[in-house]
């Protein structure tokens, strides 16, 4: 596992649990079914955290006699579970919410209620911009749903603040409204997730911007004429690439194995790319 990687983990275990006490205590205080939803939300942020930084660990352990291409699989995983849990926490909170309409509860928004909101806004737009460029640096999709996550709880938390300003102006099912809003959100938030991660598992294809980029570089190599066939498909969060590079007819079958190996070096070295596979074509 990278450094910026592990770091980024610890971050995400940490500030959820630190935003997750403090909407809590508000939620309990002041009887708002919003905050409560919030603080599940980052209850949820925190067990997702635990599984990515697992996930990650195990990802990042090298090629073995069992798994010849190493554990890259193991990433996706992770954001499998956020979705799951996300689907599971999402669907509680509705219930939760609309029991609210049924049976109404004292709610009391003091100051302090109506601060957690805007302190868990602030942190989590510092925390999704943080690992965003941890995603990019370390090419993980599970700090990259990370960072999607933690934009998703600003606007979690930015409905929440509706709910409780709602209530303290005198309109007291605003708070429920706000609890639906939140849960029906973290279950949209599970589903793209989800989706994602069950495409890195199935072996999606990179997107253009990445096969262009390997064509690119396969055929700057020296010796190579041209390329044909080129297949590439994630495995877990990495990328195969399967290309057929053309060479003089002519050339002794040394020096083609050459250019091939340096093709293999080259493509290897891309960072989104794990292994590479090259087939030689005469002509």
């Amino acid at each position: 596992m990278k450094p910026i990687a592990l770091q980024a983990s610890l971050i995400n275990i940490l500030g959820n649990t630190a935003l997750f006490v403090l909407k809590i205590i508000a939620g309990l205080l002041s009887g708002s079914i919003a905050l409560v939803s919030d603080a599940m939300n980052s209850l949820n942020d925190i067990a997702a955290a635990f599984a990515t930084y697992v996930c990650m660990k195990v990802s990042a352990k090298s090629a073995d006699e069992e798994h010849p291409f190493g554990h890259a699989r193991a990433e996706p995983i992770a954001g499998i579970i956020i979705a799951i849990l996300a689907g599971i926490l999402g669907f509680e909170m509705i219930r939760e919410s609309i029991g609210r309409f049924i049976i109404p509860r004292e709610t009391t928004i003091g100051l302090f209620a109506l601060s957690v909101p805007i302190i868990t806004i602030i942190t989590k737009l510092l925390m999704a911009r943080f690992f965003k460029r941890a995603g990019e640096e370390a090419n993980s999709p599970a700090l990259a749903a990370t960072a999607l996550d933690s934009m998703m709880d600003v606007i979690v938390s930015f409905a929440a603040l509706i709910g409780i300003i709602g209530v303290r102006l005198g309109y007291p099912a605003l708070d429920p409204v706000a609890g639906i809003v939140i849960s029906l959100w973290i279950i949209l938030t599970g589903y793209k997730i989800g989706t994602e991660n069950i495409d890195y598992l199935m072996g999606r294809a990179p997107g253009a911007e990445i096969t262009e980029l390997i064509k690119k570089e396969a055929e700057k190599v020296e010796g190579v004429q041209g390329s044909n066939t080129l297949r590439a498909h994630y495995v877990g969060s990495l990328i195969h690439v399967e290309i057929h590079i053309e060479v003089e007819g002519r050339m002794k079958t040394h020096d083609s194995h050459e250019i091939c190996e340096e093709v293999r070096r080259t493509l290897i070295s891309i960072p989104q790319v794990n292994e590479a596979f090259i087939h030689i074509d005469p002509v």
